[in-house]
């Protein structure tokens, strides 16, 4: 047992013993005092010392910016199609479609039948103009005791229907339902005329006949003329202007009857 003593003694060759283990004592408050010596290379007595404001070294504040993705698309606000301020938008009767110009050419067109039509006014869809025209000849017919408005718009939807798929048929364009009853209502205005006629003096008799023979003539040749020049159908008039006789026919017999 003893040579195992002598063997660690010999092994581990140290200065540190147990006697100076109660010798050493450390200062941790920093009075100066028995506990005065340094632990693991630190001075403590360090610890409690004043520092001077001045000395202390400002925080510098953080100038950098917060990193922000960055957008790629920028959307754009609408812009109006007429303008920002009223002064840029059209008037209330264009937005309608209703333009007095064309309505009073195309009165005009009608009024004369010998007057070369234009076929870019003539092919617009433009519905003012014969809604006034069938009010007016309706009218007249009432002033002349017959309430026949109902007559009246079955009997022009109807022709508008008819006339609508005949000149699909014949003409290599065609030609939307709103011209074809746009083009009938304005060339109903002759038909006007006759049955105010009719509120004067009665049309049963031979000047009546051949009154209302005239009329039905006038209306269908401007009707068909008006069709010839928006259609660019040449050589059709006669074609044309038979099933538009047919149509005023039927608007002349309610006014002679």
């Amino acid at each position: 047992m003893s040579g195992f003593d002598n063997l660690n003694t010999d092994f581990y060759q140290t200065s540190y013993s147990i006697d100076d283990q109660s010798q050493q004592s450390y200062d941790y408050g920093g009075s100066g005092g028995p506990y005065s010596k340094q632990y693991a290379g630190y001075d403590y007595s360090q610890q409690g010392r004043y520092v001077p404001p001045e000395m202390i070294q400002p925080q510098q504040p953080y100038t950098g910016q917060i990193f922000q993705p960055t957008q790629t698309f920028s959307p754009t606000t609408p812009q109006p199609f007429y303008g920002n301020s009223f002064e840029d938008e059209p008037p209330l009767l264009e937005e309608l479609g209703i333009n007095f110009d064309h309505i009073w050419q195309k009165t005009l067109t009608v009024l004369h039948p010998l007057k070369v039509a234009d076929g870019s006014i003539m092919n617009e869809t433009d519905l003012a103009g014969p809604m006034v025209f069938c009010l007016a000849f309706g009218a007249t017919l009432l002033l002349a005791g017959k309430i026949q408005f109902g007559y009246v718009y079955g009997i022009s939807a109807i022709g508008c229907l008819g006339m609508f798929c005949l000149l699909n048929l014949m003409s290599m364009t065609g030609v939307s339902f709103g011209c074809v009853a746009s083009v009938l209502g304005y060339c109903l205005l002759p038909m006007i005329l006759l049955s105010s006629f009719a509120v004067i003096f009665s049309l049963q008799g031979m000047v009546g006949i051949i009154l209302t023979a005239g009329i039905i003539g006038w209306c269908s040749f401007s009707a068909s003329k008006i069709f010839i020049s928006a259609l660019a159908m040449e050589g059709q008039q006669l074609l044309v202007a038979y099933p538009c006789a047919l149509l005023y026919g039927v608007f002349a017999l309610i006014s002679v009857f």
